[in-house]
C-alpha cells in the first residue's frame, strides 16, 4: 500500500538509500532540509520526492512545529532520519505525530556526548571516565586527574570531527580548540563545552542494531580500521567481524546497555567500543541511527539484509522487520585520503568493477581543495569489497588501497 513518509533530510549516501527504497515501495517519499542543503540536492534526488519541506533547524521549536504541521497535511504514516545531528529532533516529531519513534526525553542523550556520559554511567555501561570542561584553564586543571594519553573531543560533535588524542600537556591548547572549530550542521546551537576522557587503547569495533517496539536485534559487529596518531579517522570497516564468542558477548551486552540507556524504541543504533587487551570492552559512544561510512551496504554485500527497508518497516509499525541473514560473506570498505592539503591532481590506480569488487568511487572533482583527513569529513572517495574469507578480502582491500595513488598539487583548502 502506497503511503507517504517523511525524512528528515534527504542528502547523503544513507539518507538517499533510504528515499530510493522507500520509493520503489511505492511510497510517496517527502523530505525535511533546509535551503542550503536543497541547493545540492540531485536531479535524480528531487524527482524521487513527492514533496520537501524547508525549515530552519537552527531554530529547533520552530523546526518541530514546521515538521509536525507538514506531516499531519500530508497524512504522513513514517517518519525517520538518518542524520546524526537530527536524531532528538525526529524523537520529538514521532512523538507528536504518533508515529513509532524514539523516547523524546532521552533522545538527546544520543546526540549531545555529555548527556551521554551522564546515561551511560547511570546505565552501567562500561564507558570512558569523562568530565566535562567550559574552559581551556579548566580543561588543564582536570587533564592531570584523567592523565596521558588522553581524548579531547567537542561535547556535541559526530564523524570524529575535532577529536584529537592528546599525549602530553603541551597538546591541550591545539586540542582545545579544535574541539571548539568543529563545524554543526546547519547552524545549530552548540554546546561550547569540552569533554576530556581517559584514552582506551585496543581494537576498535561497532555494533550494528536495530531496536523494534523496545526489542533489540544486533546484526553485526564491525570491525573498525583507524589511523593511528592525533587524529583516529576512521580509514575502513570490515564485516562481520570474527571474533571469539566470550569477546563477542561482551561487545554485544555492553552494546545492547547503550542501546538502552539512551532510550532507543524503534529504529537503528551504531554503538562504538574498544575491545582491551585484557577482555575488556569500553563503549566510546552510540548513535541512534544507521552507521555511516557505507555501512549499510556492506550488511547488504555480506548478510544479504536490506537495512534500508528495515527501518521503514519499523517506522511503519506495520510487521516484524525481516532481522535474519539470508547470506554468509564478508564485505569491507576502505576510504580514499590523503595527508597533504593543495588542489586534487588525479587519483590513478582504481580498480575495475567486478564481482568482488562492487563499487569504486570518487566523490573529489579535480582541481578541488582537499586536506589531511583529521575527520571522516576528509574521504575523497571508497572502494568495497566482498567475498566468503574475511582475511582475504581485507588483504585485497588493503591491497587495492596500496595500489591507488592521489596527486594533490599546490592550492589552499577552503
Amino acid at each position: 500500500m502506497s503511503v507517504p513518509v517523511l525524512l528528515l533530510e534527504a542528502a547523503g549516501p544513507e539518507s538517499e538509500a533510504l528515499a530510493r527504497t522507500a520509493a520503489a515501495s511505492g511510497h510517496r517519499v517527502h523530505a525535511v532540509t533546509d535551503a542550503a542543503t536543497l541547493t545540492t540536492y540531485s536531479g535524480e534526488l528531487r524527482r524521487l520526492l513527492a514533496g520537501c519541506l524547508i525549515t530552519d533547524f537552527a531554530q529547533p521549536g520552530q523546526a518541530l512545529a514546521d515538521i509536525t504541521g507538514y506531516g499531519r497535511r500530508i497524512g504522513v504514516q513514517a517518519l525517520l532520519t538518518v542524520n546524526e545531528y537530527l536524531t532528538d529532533l525526529a524523537a520529538s516529531a514521532c512523538a507528536a505525530l504518533g508515529l513509532p519513534g524514539n523516547d523524546p526525553e532521552r533522545a538527546p542523550a544520543a546526540r549531545s556526548k555529555a548527556v551521554m556520559a551522564t546515561v551511560f554511567e547511570a546505565g552501567n555501561v562500561t564507558a570512558p571516565r569523562t568530565m566535562i570542561v567550559s574552559d581551556l584553564r579548566e580543561l588543564r586543571a582536570t587533564a592531570g586527574a584523567v592523565g596521558f594519553p588522553c581524548v579531547v573531543k567537542p561535547a556535541d560533535g559526530a564523524g570524529s570531527a575535532g577529536v584529537t588524542m592528546v599525549t602530553g600537556p603541551e597538546g591541550l591548547e591545539p586540542a582545545w580548540h579544535a574541539a571548539r572549530a568543529a563545524r554543526v550542521m546547519y547552524g545549530l546551537p552548540r554546546d561550547e563545552r569540552v569533554l576530556l576522557q581517559e584514552y582506551v587503547g585496543g581494537p576498535e569495533f561497532s555494533v550494528e542494531s536495530v531496536t523494534q517496539h523496545g526489542v533489540t536485534t544486533h546484526l553485526c559487529i564491525t570491525r573498525k580500521h583507524t589511523t593511528s596518531g592525533t587524529h583516529r579517522v576512521e580509514q575502513g570497516h570490515a564485516l562481520p567481524a570474527l571474533l571469539p564468542a566470550a569477546a563477542e558477548r561482551t561487545l554485544l551486552d555492553q552494546a545492547g546497555r547503550a542501546v538502552a540507556a539512551v532510550g532507543v524504541r524503534n529504529g537503528a543504533t551504531h554503538t562504538e567500543l574498544v575491545l582491551g587487551t585484557d577482555g575488556r570492552c569500553t563503549v566510546l559512544e552510540i548513535g541512534a541511527r544507521l552507521g555511516a561510512g557505507h555501512i549499510g551496504v556492506l550488511i547488504q554485500h555480506a548478510l544479504g539484509i536490506d537495512p534500508w527497508r528495515i527501518l521503514w518497516d519499523i517506522a511503519l509499525g506495520c510487521h516484524p522487520a525481516a532481522l535474519t541473514p539470508i547470506r554468509g560473506r564478508y564485505a569491507a570498505v576502505r576510504f580514499l585520503t590523503t595527508p597533504h592539503a593543495g588542489r586534487l591532481v588525479a587519483v590513478t590506480g582504481l580498480p575495475a568493477v567486478s564481482t568482488t569488487i562492487p563499487a569504486v568511487r570518487v566523490r573529489v572533482v579535480e582541481g578541488a581543495p582537499v586536506g589531511p583527513a583529521t575527520s571522516n569529513r576528509g574521504r575523497l572517495g571508497h572502494v568495497i569489497v566482498t567475498g566468503h574469507d574475511p582475511l582475504a578480502v581485507d588483504e585485497q582491500a588493503d591491497r587495492i588501497l596500496r595500489q591507488i595513488t592521489i596527486t594533490v598539487g599546490p592550492g589552499t583548502q577552503s
